[in-house]
């Protein structure tokens, strides 16, 4: 989507701001004993006090609100009767649409006291973002993004997963641009424009680099059983500053 009126922006604001509120509410009832399906019900009553719809649900008939991933899965984790355990990694993932704007945002987080390698790694994830969000300018290349991602992740002992990007969304889930690559690609020559709306997240890892789908036909994960940390936003780019539009 590229934004074209205050209208559009004020609508892209308000879905924002309802998919991080929900965010905050399931990552602070993500502790020992409670069940993902247990979390995701508090996702579909907040959707509806709010007026949003999932996105995932509404457009693929994902089986929930929201994804939930735990420890060795990545993203798209279906909420079910799996309890949250004391160190678990979990991956908080929600996107809606409310008056025809869409808006995507995840943070992975650990629970309680675990292992600081997995807290670091989710700070890594945060920082690999907010490092990439500094090439969101307009006619900057698309591809600097993901060296920046892809560095920070260097720095810190860990990698990126380069099967699973960040996407354009704005009057829909997924849009043009289709892919926020995790890493450099000297053939990814695109130029960022003002007024673009991106989903970016970055996806860092524990070692593997790549995802596979499990069974069920939506879970991804790693053949190594690597953990990830995702960290992202829906991001609006203008000529001033890059407007998060999820915080």
């Amino acid at each position: 989507m590229i934004v074209k009126s205050e209208q559009d922006i004020n609508g892209l604001k308000e879905i924002g701001k309802i998919v991080s509120i929900i965010r905050e509410e399931l990552i602070k009832n993500t502790v020992p004993g409670v069940t993902t399906k247990e979390l995701d019900n508090l996702a579909g009553k907040l959707f509806a006090e709010h007026g949003a719809v999932s996105a995932p649900q509404d457009m693929y008939d994902f089986p929930g609100y929201t994804c939930i991933s735990v420890n060795d899965e990545v993203a798209h984790g279906i909420p079910g009767d799996r309890v949250i355990q004391e160190g678990d990694l979990v991956n908080i993932d929600v996107s809606a649409s409310k008056n025809g704007y869409f808006a995507d945002t995840g943070k992975s987080i650990v629970v309680g006291n675990g292992d600081p390698k997995l807290v670091k790694l989710c700070e890594v994830a945060q920082e690999a973002f907010e490092e990439g969000l500094k090439c969101f300018k307009p006619g900057a290349k698309k591809n600097r993004i993901g060296k920046f991602v892809y560095n920070t992740a260097k720095k810190n002992g860990f990698t990126v997963i380069k099967n699973l990007t960040g996407h354009g969304i704005g009057t829909s889930l997924h849009e043009k641009p289709d892919h926020i690559l995790n890493y450099f690609d000297s053939w990814d020559t695109e130029l960022l424009r003002d007024g673009m709306v991106i989903a970016f997240e970055p996806f860092i890892s524990t070692g593997s680099e790549e995802v596979y789908e499990e069974n069920d036909g939506w879970t991804f994960s790693t053949k190594e059983k690597s953990y990830v940390a995702q960290y992202e936003h829906t991001v609006i780019i203008t000529k001033d500053k890059p407007i998060i539009t999820t915080l």
